[in-house]
Formats: C-alpha cells, structure tokens, sequence
C-alpha cells in the first residue's frame, strides 16, 4: 500500500443514516414539497423563471418547448430533460391545473392519458394569470440563491400576489411524508383571504363562509362535507367526488349521459372500466351497444343506453359504487414554511400567505423608496445646475479635464433661488435653508452629462413636475412602511384586480351526503300535493296550485298522463315528511317528501323505476306519512295495519320500519294471487273499517288483529261475495269511535258520494260480510274508495282523464250508510273517479278553475227508497 494513501475509519451506521437524512431533507425541501408562501416546488419554480428569462410573457409570442427546457436544464434544474418538460406540460393542462400557469401550443396531451407531443414539436409561454405569481421579481422582494455551479441567481421564492397553493393544490410523495393539497376556486380563496386581512381572528368556519369547498378543473359533484370540513380544520382529511352524470328519457329508454369526470380520473380507463363491469355481469341493464365515448374539444360526453326494463337511478348508483365515476382524495396539507416540513389547516395557509404578502410589499416598497429618492437626488442636482447654469458653464470651460470638471462642480459651494430651496427643502438634509447647496459625485456626473436641450425653458419646467410628483410618491411610500393598516389594504387592493381580472364561477357542486345537514333548515316544510299514477309516475305540487270549487262541478284539468294512465293515489304531506309507500308486491320504500321530484299540477311527474329500486311489475299501492323516525316511543306503540285486495288483515309495529334502507324491505309477505291494497297508521286502539267493491262494509276493534312481524302474511279480515268473481277490497280506514266529528264518505266509479255517521256501522268481529254501506246501480257505478272525513275537511277527487276537483266536506250531508248518494263531481261516460284525497278546508275564491255549470238537477235518494237489508256476520 502507498504511504501516500489515507485511510479515513468511520461508522457505518452513522455514516449510512447520515448519508440516508441529507437524501432525505433534499428530496422534502427540494423536489416534492412546495412552499407554502408561492405553493411551487423548486421545478415549477425554475421552470417559470426561466421563461421568465426568456421573455416569454402572455402577451409575446410563443417559443419552442425545447429551447424552454434547455434553458431550464442547464441554468437551474439539474436533472432530466423528461422532468422539466413533464412539469412544464403538467402546468399548462387545464383539466390538471385549476388555473393553468403556461399557455401551451399543440399536443400537451389528453384527459384519457395520451402522452404530449415531444419537445421539439410543441411551443410554449407564460398564461396570464402567472405574470401575478411573478410580479415584481425585480424589485428586491425576494431572496435569490446561486445555482447548481454558482454562475447565476435564481429565486429562492415567487413573490406571488395570488394564493397559488390553495388555487392549484399540490401533491408529490418525499421521504417519510407525502402532500396533497386540493385546488379551491379563485374568486371564494380572495374572498376569504380578504376577510381574513380585516379580521385576523377568523375561525376556520368563518373561513367556510367563504372558501366552501375544493373546486376542481374537471369539475364534478362533492360529496358529502364532513371530511372537506375536518381537512380544513386538522390539515387532514377525505373528498368524495363524484362525476357529473345526467338521466335523459327518449322514447320510453332511459340514457345515462356522464358529463363531467372526477378529478385525475382517466376518461379511457373509466370507459374501460364501466365496460368490464357490464360485461361481468357486476352492472346490468346495459345495452349491448350502448356505452359509447363522445367527447371532443368541446368536452367530455359518455352516453351509456339502459334497456327500457332498466332502473336508471340503480345503475347510475352502481356506476358510482363500482366504477372510477365515484373517488375519494385524502386530504394532506403538508407544506415547506421557512424550510421545514408542516401540516396546516386552511387558516394557517391563509396565515402564512399574508404574512409573506406583507414581507413582499414591505421589500418592494422599500426597492422602489430607494429608486424614487435616487432619482430624486439627481433631480436635485438639475435644479441646482439650472439655478447656477451660467457659474457652471464658467467651471466645466475653465476645466482642462473631466476629472478636473466633476471636482470643480463637487468643490463648489452653489447658491440657490428660493423658489427651489422650498421645492426640495423637504427631502435634503443640506443646508437648504441657508440657500446653499454642494453637489454629490453622482450629481456632478450626471450634470457633465446633460444634454444641452435641457436648458430649454420647457425642459426646466418638465425638471420641476418631476421632481414634485416623485416627491409624493417618496412621501406615500414611507407611509406605507409606517403603516402595517395601509400594507393590508395594499394586499386586499391587489387581490381584488386579481379576482376581477381571473375570477370565476365553480366548477364544481357540492352535495350534501345524508345526515350531514338539517334539511329543514333549508327546505320550508310546506304543504305539498303528493300524485302517483297507475303506471308508476310521481311529482309533489304545491298545495296552494289547487282552487276550491262547489259540489257538482266539473272540475279543473290536473296532470296530464298517457293515454293509458291515470291518477292513483293522491295525499298531502308536509316537505319534511317521511313518505312510506307499499308495492303490491308487499315490498317498504322510504322517501323524504323534497326527495318526490317538484312539477306543476298539468306535468306528468318522473317514473318511480327511475327514482326507486322497484321493479316494473310492482304497484305503488298505499303510502304513510311519518314526521320522523327516532321518537322511540312513538315506534313502538304504534303499528302499520296493512290490507290486501283478498281481503287479508295485518298489523306490524312502526319501529320494523325505522331503519331506510335503498332497496326496501319486506313488509307483508303476499300470497299467490293477492296484492297489497291498504296500509294505515294507527295507535293500536282504533277500530278498523273496510269496504268491498259490491258496497258492503265492516267494521271491527283493532284488538282483533294481533301484532305481527314484517314477514307474517296476516289474518282473514271480511268474507268477499261469493257470488260475483271480481269482487275485492277497495278501502280501509282506521277510525277513532270517541271522536263524535269523524264520518265515512264513500264514492262510487260515476261520481256519486256519501258521508255516514260512524254509528250506522255495527261493530263485528273481523271475518264478516259486513253491512251495506252504499246501494251500488248502473247509475252509481262499483265503489271505488273509502275515507273518513270531517267538516274541516276538503276532498280532492281526480278522475282517470285527470281532472280533478276540490270541494269542502261540509257541503255534503250525512246520510244512511243504504243511499245511493248524491252527484259529486260530473263526469263523462267514458270517465270514473281514480282516487280522493282528505286536506285541510281551504277558503279560495275561485277565479282561476275551469268549471261548467250543472246539467242536472243533483240527486238526493232518501233511505226510504234504498234497499235496507243487511247480511249478519257469517
């Protein structure tokens, strides 16, 4: 071995985690994270100054993007080629950047990953909106830094006038830490950042008044804010987003048409994905041709065609649960402030923000009081040679040399006029006062100069105005530097012509997930008219679109449905209700009544297979108001009596029902052949009232009937009519017998209607034929529904052609349960009465309704003329 060798023993240990640290910090502090004062990493950072170097503003043409990344590569960026232009390419994306800092000419690639064109094919310079992150560079605001082999300066830090970490977000993993930081929507951060100057004291909730929640360049639909609200209190947290997807019905087959997609998502791999999906059988419904991709520069467009037994809202739920439709982003707020790695809420970035706004005026303003008095200095100077012109003209001629010029003019004591003692008095510290003055080297020198032009009277003047006006402006900026008040107005003045030149509105929406508001904090629980028709279609009107009318009348045209439908069921909820409906099949939906979409009372409506998990077969065949569903006392004391079209009774406590499920529950198993007709909330000591197609009703205590499970079929309730094959069950109704005001009202198919007094019905068991409840002829058709009224009531009665009428109970009067009835509404021929609603009595004037007047007289058949007999219990 040479002697000349030197062996230096070390610990490993130490030397490999000393070693692994240094790696370690470089990577955190100058590759993945970014600063929390210009929200750049050290490349996007190099990147924009070098075509800042370049000259490559907005408004000059674009340059290569290779001559971009040579200059970025072998001034500042000691890495890769692929590194720079990836960044540079990345920075003028728009679906990538919310506010995109380079304007790119070319291929910079595609939202389905197509990569960028190469470098020397695509051209490149700065948006507009990074002119802000790199004003006033030159200014001293910021500190710079010598490259990688320290023959240049580049900034340690943009001295951004805009919040760009929070506008545009960050991510990138280091060593033992990650960031990823969500971009906000530019008009809601100024906002917030503004309020946050004038009250330092904020809350991060009064923060959340203004900056709602990410806003992201694909736009989308958040969902839910729990998580958004814990990521801007801790740092830390969870966004759900959602793509943007429409349910378009076109000659009776719905379309799925997605229009937005979640941030960072794919588009190619989601079309991919949807289409493994359906091909494995995970989603159905799907046509065999029916998922196509649309898009084009305009935007993004994925239709996806459902066959026309499909249930669009299901497999737009299962598209969201099983595809890249639906993602979720960790929030992780970690960012360099003054060199070392934090986590911070949203307010501490504010913070952070101001505080370094108010560094960068500061510098700026002390650049620029340092310039202005410079130039004020020479000012004074050429006020001095004016007033002293000719004594300085004899110095320079007796001069044989410059030198021996500039030491005559600095030599030289000059008097002044008084004229200019008191225009620069306020900015000199010579003897101005004493009306003399002695000019400094720089003076001299730029006296020597001086063009002769500016002996001109004119230019004299010019000399004066300026030296007036950059007197003000010194005079201004040190107020500036005294005043911390005027530096944050000066924040607040440049973040406003920064939102009024870029600000925008969000892209994307914010919906709330289920428990995460009070719903009726924002909903008004007003009264809505809730229609179902026979072929499955729902809407809510508001209550007050429908108009009292007399009895008799023809009423007024109510919603418009196919030809082949009609009103079946209609009630009244408030908008805050639970709404329970009951299939045929036997089957429990739950739906908040702002859930039932809104239409006028002529629309249609939206089909329920689009809304609800149910099946083309199933009927919408009762339904229950409920106000809520966690007073446990109400649930379990009160039961759910369902009927069945057979004529079969059961009873089921309220609680079986409390928990909402998406795909519904079994509520009544239904025997082959039956269907589900009735379902009644009752307190358990009620008494139960059901009439039968062929007139005959009965009436029996609730007692009767034990409670039962969800999944019991029940118990025989009436005995139909032997005789006739179509007779059925048409109404039940739960009644109070110590309630003196409460009657039954029957109506027929053609019209006519009744009200009974309760007593007219003898109580039973359950099982029998009943009584006759109303004389059932050709002229009065089959009846068709049962209810229990009061005179504070009004009906609201709808017929199979959609024409509805309201009418106050108290206009009808009680009569034997034996009679035909009277005329309630006039009807065609080809017409019959669908269904009638109990509200509350409404006084209106009636100027609105289309009504005609009476063709005949109405017709009163006394109980001496109808058929008396009754059927005792068999």
């Amino acid at each position: 071995m040479s002697e000349s060798t030197r062996i230096v023993t070390v610990n490993l240990e130490e030397t490999m985690k000393t070693a692994y640290i240094d790696y370690s910090m470089s990577v955190i502090v100058s590759r993945a994270l970014p600063d929390v004062r210009d929200g750049l990493k050290p490349v996007h950072r190099r990147v924009l100054f070098g075509m800042s170097e370049l000259g490559m503003s907005y408004n000059k043409s674009h340059k290569k993007s290779a001559r971009i990344v040579g200059e970025v590569l072998g001034k500042y960026h000691p890495h890769g080629d692929t590194s720079v232009y990836d960044t540079m390419v990345r920075m003028a994306q728009d679906w990538s950047l919310r506010y995109p800092l380079v304007d790119g000419q070319g291929n910079f690639g595609s939202m389905d990953g197509d990569s960028p064109a190469a470098m020397r094919y695509t051209e490149a310079r700065l948006s507009r909106i990074a002119d802000e992150i790199l004003s006033d560079l030159d200014k001293d605001t910021v500190d710079f830094k010598l490259n990688f082999d320290d023959t240049l300066e580049e900034p340690t830090v943009m001295p951004s006038r805009l919040p760009n970490l929070l506008i545009n977000g960050a991510s990138g993993i280091a060593v033992g830490m990650a960031t990823n930081m969500m971009p906000h929507n530019l008009t809601e951060v100024i906002e917030g950042v503004t309020a946050m100057v004038d009250n330092p004291d904020m809350t991060v909730t009064d923060l959340m008044e203004f900056i709602k929640a990410p806003d992201f360049p694909t736009g989308g639909i958040i969902y839910g804010m729990e998580g958004i609200r814990e990521g801007f209190a801790t740092g830390r947290g969870r966004v759900v987003l959602r793509g943007r997807a429409e349910i378009v019905t076109h000659g009776g087959r719905d379309t799925i048409i997605i229009t937005e997609i979640p941030y960072q998502v794919n588009k190619a791999n989601l079309v991919i994905k949807i289409a493994e999906l359906v091909n494995e059988k995970r989603i159905e419904g799907v046509t065999g041709d029916g998922l196509r991709d649309e898009s084009d520069r305009n935007g993004v467009r994925i239709v996806i065609e459902l066959r026309r037994d499909a249930n669009a809202q299901v497999v737009l739920n299962q598209l969201y649960k099983l595809s890249p439709l639906q993602t979720s982003y960790g929030i992780n707020n970690v960012c360099l402030v003054r060199g070392r790695p934090m986590t911070l809420n949203i307010k501490q970035i504010i913070e952070e923000f101001i505080k370094f706004r108010l560094e960068v005026i500061v510098r700026r303003t002390k650049f620029e009081l340092r310039k202005a008095k410079e130039r004020a200095h020479l000012l004074e100077g050429f006020l001095v040679a004016l007033d002293e012109m000719d004594r300085i003209i004899t110095l320079i001629r007796g001069s044989k040399t410059v030198d021996d010029a500039h030491k005559a003019l600095t030599g030289t004591t000059f008097n002044l006029s008084a004229d200019t003692a008191t225009l620069i008095g306020d900015l000199t510290d010579q003897g101005v006062l004493k009306g003399v003055y002695n000019l400094s080297d720089l003076q001299a020198k730029a006296i020597l100069e001086m063009r002769l032009q500016r002996l001109t009277g004119l230019e004299r003047d010019k000399v004066r105005n300026e030296y007036e006006e950059i007197k003000k402006t010194i005079l201004y900026l040190q107020s500036i530097l005294d005043s911390e008040e005027l530096q944050r107005s000066i924040i607040k003045t440049e973040l406003q012509e920064i939102k009024d030149k870029f600000g925008d509105k969000r892209r994307t929406d914010i919906s709330f997930a289920d428990g995460e508001i009070n719903i009726e904090d924002i909903i008004p629980n007003d009264d809505m008219l809730i229609t179902i028709s026979h072929l499955g279609y729902i809407k809510r009107t508001n209550l007050a679109e429908y108009r009292s009318q007399s009895r008799g009348g023809r009423g007024s045209r109510g919603a418009n449905t196919r030809t082949e439908d009609f009103v079946e069921h209609m009630f009244v909820a408030g908008a805050h209700n639970y709404i329970l409906l009951f299939t045929s099949t036997g089957r429990c939906f739950w739906m908040r009544a702002y859930e039932i979409p809104e239409a006028t009372k002529t629309s249609m409506g939206r089909a329920l297979q689009n809304i609800l998990s149910i099946s083309g077969e199933e009927k919408i065949r009762a339904y229950i108001r409920l106000d809520k569903l966690t007073d446990p006392e109400f649930l379990n004391n009160n039961y759910i009596i369902f009927c069945t079209r057979d004529g079969v009774i059961k009873k089921t406590p309220v609680e079986q029902f409390s928990r909402p499920r998406t795909n519904g529950i079994a509520a009544i198993t239904i025997r082959e052949g039956d269907e589900l007709l009735e379902a009644k909330l009752t307190n358990g000591s009620n008494e139960i009232v059901i009439a039968t197609r062929y007139g005959r009703a009965i009436r029996f205590p609730e007692a009767k009937v034990r409670p039962m499970g969800r999944t019991a079929a029940g118990v025989s309730a009436v005995t139909l009519n032997e005789n006739v094959a179509d007779d059925c069950v048409v109404g039940m109704v739960c009644v109070n017998p110590a309630d003196p005001e409460e009657t039954i009202f029957v109506v027929s198919a053609k019209g006519n209607g009744k009200r009974t007094d309760l007593e007219d019905y003898r109580v039973t068991n359950r099982g029998g034929k009943g009584v006759t409840t109303i004389k059932i002829t050709e002229k009065t058709g089959l009846l068709v529904a049962l209810k229990i009224v009061r005179d504070g009531n009004d009906l609201v009665i709808t017929t199979r052609n959609g024409i509805t009428i309201r009418m106050a109970v108290a206009d009808l009067r009680v009569m034997g349960r034996a009679t035909q009835g009277v005329r309630v509404i006039r009807i065609d021929d080809a017409d019959q009465i669908a269904d009638v609603a109990i509200v509350e009595h409404e006084e209106v004037t009636e100027t609105e309704e289309i009504s005609t007047e009476v063709g005949e007289n109405v017709e009163d058949v006394t109980e001496a003329n109808a058929d008396t007999s009754e059927t005792t219990e068999a």
